[in-house]
């Protein structure tokens, strides 16, 4: 039941207000002791020709309130302030999670509108490191975000797999490069001969006009050096599958770069239609005054083609493709100028699907007291990151009683430190604002009592402990959709089911500005209320039968919640620790 719109329109009915409108203005009090929804009365005062004050103390003491789901209202001020039957809200919250499961939070305002998030986008030989990691983390979560809403969401890796590094990459395997080191393990060989590549460069210019010539003839299609190329992409993608496997991270289109270098020509004929393009210094560049930009740069002196152009025509081919509702760049902020200069070109040519395109940026990555052997290029590889919060969360559950069961395998115990230890990593980019510099600190991430994955698993197996302890015990929460779940009106079951009820609208509004961390932080909260209504509540030895079942019934509802929230952010959990 959605209590803001019963509310809305029974004010409406004593305001002449839309109940939209008044829904729209309906806030709620920061104190639990001012009421669940809270009504400003400004809006009336003009045409009432009465103080606010007065106007709210009139609409509290009306008689047309007279619903079964209102306990009291209250005026304060020039606030209206509702009061929620405890009762009628705790059979609403639980009836409707347990009836629904998962697909309680889910949505259909996305129905027929397609959304496009590129993400992650890792270039090709090179590691995978942990920036990469936030773009896909972020991008990853907010697909599943977007497809809970019942949006179609086509999920595009657009791999890094074009540009003048790759003329560089071939002279530099040509002339370093290793055969079976390559085979053995082709990223680091890649990277070997990159590096080595950079140090000769500063004292052999020759190397650089080899690698022009070399990217040239790689535009041009020549055979050996496209061969090279497919080549150290095919091995590239391979290594990134084992990460992304590792992640649960899937794609439906792996359309890089390269994929729209056929495309280039049309895109160049487009802008000179429109008259667009402007020969600079020998580069030709669109000029973009008037929305306050530098030119964007769309061809290169030497006639090779840039990022710019290359997004360009990835933007036109998915207008064209998927005439999308919104296409969704997940790239770090230090590319901010580069879209907005895109998105700018797109505008100023008359696509109007322009202002559909939107930049997603993020912070950097910094890590707090913790050692990496870092690789050649000073990369912290996102792999060496991942073993190394499992291996530490293998040592602390392994250490401490507490976290496992006596009777748990070998194999259920490393199960529970991959998923945990994975799950530590994946959390630590989305507890925060996406624009927020991420710091790593083992304390913070395995802290089972913190802000952290650790504790949301833990609490979802710990819900889960106590529903089969109760089915041992032949205690149900089946006979809890009679009145049992009325009798739910202490402070802490009350705050928790606030919670769990407003779970389906930070999924919404973290869709709506493209913040995981507005679930992340839902769910957090939902965890810390039950651990709350956990020590204060007992659930499985109180004498009231009806009451224990309406508990059980709380507990099955926190399991679904938890369980859904840490899907969409990209969180597996296990059932015992």
């Amino acid at each position: 039941m959605d209590y803001k719109v019963e509310i809305s329109a029974l004010l409406s009915k004593i305001t002449g207000l839309e109940s939209e409108e008044i829904a729209r203005l309906m806030e709620i009090p920061p104190q639990s002791d001012m009421g669940d929804y809270a009504f400003p009365c400004f809006i009336l005062s003009k045409q009432m020709r009465k103080s606010p004050v007065m106007i709210a103390a009139e609409i509290a003491s009306s008689s047309d309130f007279d619903a079964p789901y209102i306990d009291s209202v209250r005026s304060q001020g020039p606030y209206v302030n509702f009061f929620i039957d405890k009762g009628h809200y705790a059979k609403s919250v639980v009836s409707e999670i347990l009836q629904k499961g998962e697909q309680y939070v889910s949505s259909n305002i996305g129905i027929g509108k397609t959304v496009i998030v590129e993400f992650s986008s890792p270039n090709i030989a090179k590691p995978f490191h942990v920036g990469h990691a936030f773009t896909t983390v972020l991008g990853h979560s907010l697909s599943r975000i977007y497809d809970k809403l019942g949006y179609n969401v086509v999920r595009v890796n657009h791999l890094g797999d074009y540009g003048t590094q790759f003329g560089k990459l071939i002279t530099a395997y040509r002339l370093w490069g290793d055969e079976s080191a390559l085979e053995a393990s082709p990223i680091d060989e890649l990277l070997r001969i990159y590096v080595l590549f950079h140090e000769k460069e500063k004292d052999d210019p020759q190397l650089t006009q080899d690698a022009r010539d070399n990217f040239r003839r790689l535009e041009a299609g020549e055979p050996e050096e496209k061969a090279l190329w497919q080549r150290f992409r095919d091995l590239s993608l391979k290594a990134f599958a084992k990460v992304y496997d590792r992640m649960g991270v899937t794609f439906d289109s792996y359309k890089g770069e390269s994929d729209y270098s056929d495309r280039i020509p049309g895109v160049i004929s487009f802008l000179e239609e429109k008259d667009l393009l402007i020969d600079s210094d020998g580069a030709r560049v669109v000029m973009l005054d008037e929305y306050k930009l530098p030119p964007c740069l769309v061809v290169k002196s030497d006639g090779t083609t840039i990022y710019a152009s290359r997004d360009l025509a990835a933007a036109m081919f998915r207008h064209e493709h998927y005439n999308f509702y919104k296409n969704i760049y997940v790239v770090g902020l230090p590319q901010s100028l580069h879209f907005q200069q895109v998105f700018a070109v797109l505008d100023k040519a008359g696509a109007d699907y322009a202002k559909n395109c939107e930049h997603v940026g993020f912070g950097l990555v910094k890590f707090k007291n913790m050692k990496f052997s870092t690789r050649e290029g000073n990369i912290v590889v996102l792999e060496d990151l991942l073993n190394e919060s499992i291996a530490k969360t293998l040592d602390i559950i392994r250490s401490n009683a507490e976290l496992r069961q006596t009777d748990m395998s070998e194999d259920e115990i490393l199960d529970i430190a991959n998923k945990v230890g994975i799950g530590s990593v994946i959390y630590t980019y989305l507890k925060s604002g996406r624009e927020r510099d991420i710091v790593f600190s083992w304390e913070e991430m395995l802290d089972f009592e913190g802000d952290s994955a650790p504790y949301l698993i833990y609490t979802y197996a710990r819900t889960r402990s106590i529903l089969r302890k109760a089915m041992d015990q032949g205690i149900s929460s089946s006979n809890a959709f009679d009145d049992a779940l009325s009798l739910l009106k202490s402070d802490e079951e009350f705050a928790l089911l606030k919670l769990l009820s407003d779970l389906p609208d930070a999924i919404e509004k973290a869709a709506s500005s493209n913040e995981p961390f507005m679930l992340s932080r839902q769910v957090s909260r939902i965890a810390r209320a039950f651990n709350r209504f956990y020590n204060n509540s007992s659930i499985l030895r109180d004498s009231d039968d009806r009451l224990r079942s309406a508990r059980l019934a709380i507990c099955e509802a926190v399991c679904t919640a938890i369980k859904t929230g840490t899907y969409l952010l990209g969180i597996d959990v296990v059932e015992r620790m």
